[in-house]
């Protein structure tokens, strides 16, 4: 055993609870960069991505590719962010925080509208689903720019003068 595992094994309750709140943080942090990140390829995508009209001939999800990767990056970006939320969730719950937990929450379910709605919008490819996408993101970032607040002044509260 290495002097991390010694180290992690006689860690006392309220070590733990601080490492724990200290990567909420790290992962809501993570997470509002993930999302800014979303939201500038959503924004290319928007603006330089043709995609196939609606009842068009033949038109199938290759089609949606075929003008370069920035559909399939913001796809799969997509993808990691609900899975990261997730993870931000649960480990809210870990940590037992309440205003962390209905923030994250809140924030993946924003996540998982904003992906409805870009499923919508490659089918249907109107303006109202690009605007569902942008308002559902906007919501998720503010939910995660909520809890990353509550977090650090969680931790201002409890550093010692």
């Amino acid at each position: 055993m290495d002097m991390t595992d010694q180290q992690a094994a006689t860690a006392s309750p309220v070590q733990k609870m601080a490492s724990r709140r200290a990567r909420l943080r790290q992962a809501n942090l993570g997470i509002l960069i993930m999302l800014v990140i979303q939201y500038a390829l959503g924004i290319g995508v928007n603006l330089y991505v043709t995609l196939p009209p609606a009842g068009a001939a033949g038109r199938n999800s290759d089609l949606f590719f075929s003008n370069g990767p920035l559909l399939a990056i913001h796809a799969a970006l997509g993808i990691l962010l609900v899975i990261t939320a997730i993870v931000v969730v649960v480990r809210a719950s870990v940590a037992r925080q309440v205003t962390l937990i209905v923030t994250s929450a809140a924030g993946l379910v924003a996540i998982i509208v904003a992906a409805i709605y870009g499923a919508n919008f490659t089918d249907k490819v109107t303006n109202g689903y690009s605007l569902g996408m942008a308002l559902a993101t906007a919501a998720a970032l503010g939910c995660y720019a909520i809890g990353l607040f509550a977090a650090s002044a969680r931790q201002t509260a409890r550093a010692p003068d």
